[in-house]
């Protein structure tokens, strides 16, 4: 995998991807989700998960993070984390992004964007976009 992140790098997502989780808004799943979204510039943009009773109008953490990211002006991602799991636990498993968030992934990263999908501070498992969604549909596709 090119464009590899330090250790520090991957330590400082992790961590504020499952801090991210707190300020998760999930009264009706319980299932939190927090992401952490490392700029090229290095600022680290943290989002949880924002559920709405009209199940549709419901926002992903990773969303979250990209959106905010984007609204003050970054465009250029090197990574992103993603911890999720039942509201008051630790994270059981690993959360992966939903399709959506992938295809937001692919408007913003490049095909080897890394995303870190978050179990525990030392349970962690690594990708690149182009390995969670392969023939990914972007700009250049309509160019």
């Amino acid at each position: 995998m090119g464009n590899p992140l330090t250790e520090h790098e991957i330590q400082e997502l992790v961590t504020a991807a499952l801090q991210a989780r707190e300020a998760a808004y999930a009264p009706y799943s319980h299932y939190t989700v927090g992401a952490a979204l490392l700029a090229e510039s290095g600022e680290v943009y943290c989002g949880g998960n924002i559920e709405n009773a009209s199940y549709g109008a419901t926002n992903c953490a990773e969303r979250t993070a990209i959106f905010k990211a984007v609204s003050e002006g970054a465009r250029r991602f090197k990574a992103i984390a993603i911890a999720g799991g039942m509201e008051g636990q630790e994270p059981a498993d690993y959360a992966y992004p939903c399709g959506i968030c992938r295809q937001v992934m692919q408007e913003f990263g490049e095909a080897d964007f890394r995303i870190i999908i978050v179990k525990g501070k030392a349970d962690y498992r690594e990708y690149i976009l182009e390995q969670l969604l392969p023939c990914g549909f972007g700009g250049d596709s309509i160019q």
